[in-house]
């Protein structure tokens, strides 16, 4: 077995390199984890690496309902230092500080 460690942490702000996308990591999956059908859903040129990390984004211009589902070989650390523009950060997070969002403290963690 192969441990992974995850490059991005939970409420850090990340970019996708390719698509317009600005967001807060709120979960990680250390490898794929959604069904066959979403995987083969996508142009086989574009597969990302099974096997690698996956994020849960809430984006800038998604839907509060909505995560994106972001590969850790497409998504690099945005450096702008500002929170993103998504209603759902606020309940998510316990606060922006320092160019990252501080994870709320509950009894579930």
């Amino acid at each position: 077995m192969t441990i992974r460690l995850a490059k991005f942490a939970i409420g850090q702000v990340v970019r996708h390199r390719i698509l317009p996308i600005r967001g807060v990591v709120v979960d990680v999956d250390p490898e794929f984890g959604h069904g066959d059908a979403w995987w083969n859903a996508l142009p086989a040129e574009d597969r990302p690496a099974r096997h690698r990390p996956f994020y849960h984004v809430i984006a800038e211009g998604l839907d509060h309902d909505r995560a994106a589902y972001v590969s850790e070989q497409h998504l690099v650390a945005d450096a702008s230092g500002e929170p993103i523009r998504h209603r759902d950060a606020g309940l998510q997070f316990a606060g922006f500080q320092d160019g990252r969002y501080r994870v709320r403290s509950n009894s579930f963690n």
